[in-house]
Formats: C-alpha cells, sequence, structure tokens
C-alpha cells in the first residue's frame, strides 16, 4: 500500500475540521459527563460501603489514599482528591483538555461521594462478600468512567507519562506500581487483608475488561470515509495524533479508497470515535488491540 497525499492542503482540512469541530452536541456532552458521574458514584459506594470498612484496599492512588485515611482517620474523600490533583495537571499538557475534565469531574465526584458516604454503616461485614461485590462495583465503576473518556486514578496518567521514557508498556508500570502498593497494605491492614485486596483488585481489573472490551492502552485504528480528510485532520487536531494515509481499493466495487491508519491510547478511543461519527456516521470504522508500540511517530503532538 502506498502512502498518498491528501486531496487538499494539510492547513485547510486543518482549518476545516478545528471549525466543524469545535463543540459537541449538548446531547454528547450531557451524556458523556453524566456517566462520568455515575461510575464515579459507583466506585464510591464500593469504597465506603463495601471495600473501606472491611480493611480492603484498591491499587493505585486510590490505595494510597485508602491507606492514609486510615492511618491518618482523616475521610478518605480529602486525600481522594489532593493526591490525585498534582499528577492531574501533571498530565494535563500530555494527555489533553478534555480527558483532564473529564477526569477532574469524576474524580470529584469520587471524592465527595466517599465524604458523604463516609458516616453510613457497610452494607456487608463478611469479608468474602466484601471483596467480591466490592471489587465487582469498583470495576464496574471505573470501566464506565474509563469507557467515556475520563479516569479516576493518576496512577495511569505516571504510567503514560513514564513509559514513553523508558522500556515498559504502561500495563506493566501499573502493574509494578500496584504491587508495592498493595504490598504496603499488609502492613497497614494485615496480610490476611492485603491477600483479600489482591482479590478484589483481580476483579475489579477484569471487571473493567468487561466494561470497556479491552484494557490494552494502545489500539490501531483503520478509517475509510467519504470525510477521510476532515476526519484526518480532526484527528491530528484534536488528539494531537499522528494519521498515515493509505491508498486501498474496494473488492467488490473495484472504486479507489483512501484509508487513514492510526494508533491512539484507550483513553482517547472514545474521543476519536466521537471523531469519526461527527464528519461520518457511516464510515467504517475498525478498532484493535496492539499489545506493543514501538518506532514510528506514536508520540503525541502538542494539541490545541
Amino acid at each position: 500500500m502506498n502512502i498518498v497525499d491528501a486531496k487538499m492542503p494539510a492547513e485547510e482540512a486543518f482549518s476545516k475540521a478545528a471549525s466543524q469541530h469545535k463543540q459537541r452536541s449538548v446531547g454528547n456532552i450531557i451524556m458523556r459527563f453524566s456517566f462520568i458521574i455515575i461510575g464515579a458514584i459507583i466506585v464510591s459506594v464500593a469504597l465506603e460501603l463495601f471495600l473501606v470498612p472491611n480493611k480492603i484496599t484498591d491499587g493505585g492512588i486510590t490505595g494510597i489514599s485508602v491507606m492514609s485515611s486510615y492511618l491518618s482517620e482523616l475521610p478518605l474523600g480529602i486525600f481522594l482528591f489532593l493526591f490525585n490533583l498534582p499528577f492531574l495537571i501533571i498530565g494535563y499538557k500530555q494527555i489533553g483538555k478534555t480527558f483532564a475534565i473529564s477526569t477532574l469531574v469524576g474524580i470529584s465526584v469520587m471524592s465527595a461521594g466517599t465524604y458523604l458516604l463516609h458516616p453510613v454503616d457497610p452494607f456487608v461485614t463478611d469479608t468474602l462478600l466484601a471483596f467480591v461485590f466490592g471489587g465487582i462495583l469498583l470495576g464496574l465503576g471505573t470501566g464506565i468512567v474509563i469507557r467515556f473518556g475520563g479516569s479516576l486514578d493518576g496512577t495511569e496518567i505516571v504510567a503514560i507519562l513514564f513509559s514513553r521514557r523508558s522500556a515498559f508498556s504502561v500495563g506493566e508500570i501499573i502493574m509494578f506500581i500496584n504491587f508495592f502498593i498493595l504490598l504496603s497494605a499488609g502492613f497497614v491492614f494485615g496480610w490476611e487483608r492485603a491477600l483479600f485486596s489482591l482479590l478484589a483488585y483481580y476483579i475489579a481489573y477484569k471487571t473493567i475488561d468487561i466494561v470497556v472490551d479491552g484494557l490494552n492502552e494502545s489500539k490501531s485504528v483503520w478509517i475509510i470515509s467519504e470525510q477521510i480528510d476532515e476526519i484526518g485532520a480532526a484527528i491530528v487536531n484534536r488528539l494531537g495524533r499522528s494519521v498515515t494515509y493509505l491508498s486501498g481499493e474496494g473488492g467488490f466495487s473495484g472504486d479507489p479508497k483512501k484509508v487513514i491508519f492510526c494508533v491512539v491510547t484507550r483513553l482517547e478511543e472514545a474521543k476519536l470515535k466521537e471523531i469519526v461519527n461527527h464528519f461520518d456516521q457511516h464510515a467504517f470504522l475498525a478498532v484493535g488491540n496492539i499489545h506493543d508500540v514501538k518506532g514510528g511517530r506514536f508520540k503525541k503532538n502538542a494539541i490545541h
């Protein structure tokens, strides 16, 4: 396949895409943030009514916050917000404004939710029920937030930033960080509770896998559309990702086709689908999981 030039100059395509895609529809915005809020509330319930009262923690910044709350006897919501905020600020330029705002909303709702639910008696006191149902709810809420373009834990932002300067993938870095966090839980809550925390974390992980339909950090994307130039320009403009235009031919029609190929992170997948749908609701879009990305121009460019 040959790389072909766009039909219109790049500057013209970028300008047109930027002007057409400046504002999302009110309905899309309401739906996006509604589900992020719902997901954050579910996580709040999982933490305060199932896991935390039974001394079962999670990985990432949430796990550190749970242990800090236990040791200081201060509300969990305070630590969730304060510990996540610096990483959100650091990752603002790297991840993008839309992701940062979505994450800020999610973290704020989660923090407020745990604060308000703190005085409420736990739903269960049986450890087995607590880690099973707490893990399921934790994964369900987190998965919903991720699916709609947000995040509830600064660990993922840190992992994305470090992966660009190391040979390790985002998933490997997250697992490495969580190993030490869950190990620390053994010293704070006892080793039995640390093992229950590990099981809850695994259940949450697999639940997220189901909700988001794949936890791989990178996605390969193939797009065929009549509005290929506008879509490509919008991906570059709105996501800061490079795109490659390929020449193809319809198998049945024999007509020449232009194809976009690009690679995005799973956090950007929802926004990419929104861009494609905005320009062409009938576009052919294929998204696949990628276990590793090296070389090329996968590094994210600055966005406006």
